[in-house]
């Protein structure tokens, strides 16, 4: 059971039936169901309008290029959570949203939400301390350069294949 004791008044969770849903996480003392959590996180493929390049980033000391990403305020609708990461992270402003794709991501608890951002070009570009280092690479670029077998990469490759196909 991923949560073993309530979140609300800290009491060990039973697991009991729930029908039409099988087997839940119960509170016996508040007497209430409580469904597993999990963190809610965004991750954009930021599109160059001007150059029709994708930007990829570089954080934590790692050298592999992944995409721009952030959690997910409590109460924030994704949409908003895109466009807040992008300004705070590089400093530029979506044009455009589309949605792409979901997966869950088991290392973190996280459900990882997949849009393309696009941009008009690169003049608000300005990085905050978060990105250690960045690049604009071409279609092919992106893909050889990606964290390879990572959920990053997954993301790009499809919707490479979308944009491609």
């Amino acid at each position: 059971m991923s949560n073993a004791f309530c979140q609300t008044c800290g009491a060990k969770l039973i697991r009991k039936e729930l029908e039409n849903e099988g087997m839940i996480p119960f509170c016996p003392k508040c007497g209430q169901y409580r469904f597993p959590m999990y963190n809610v996180a965004v991750s954009m493929i930021v599109v160059n309008q001007r150059t029709n390049k994708i930007l990829l980033i570089q954080q934590y000391n790692r050298p592999a290029y992944i995409l721009v990403a952030g959690y997910v305020n409590r109460t924030e609708q994704l949409e908003h959570a895109v466009i807040r990461e992008l300004k705070e992270e590089t400093g530029m402003s979506a044009v455009r949203l589309k949605f792409n794709r979901t997966k869950f991501f088991e290392p973190s608890n996280t459900l990882m939400c997949n849009f393309t951002a696009f941009v008009k070009d690169d003049s608000e570009l300005c990085v905050n301390g978060e990105i250690d280092a960045y690049n604009w690479f071409t279609y092919e670029e992106a893909k050889k350069h990606i964290l390879q077998n990572s959920l990053a990469s997954e993301f790009l490759n499809a919707y490479l294949e979308e944009a491609e196909g």
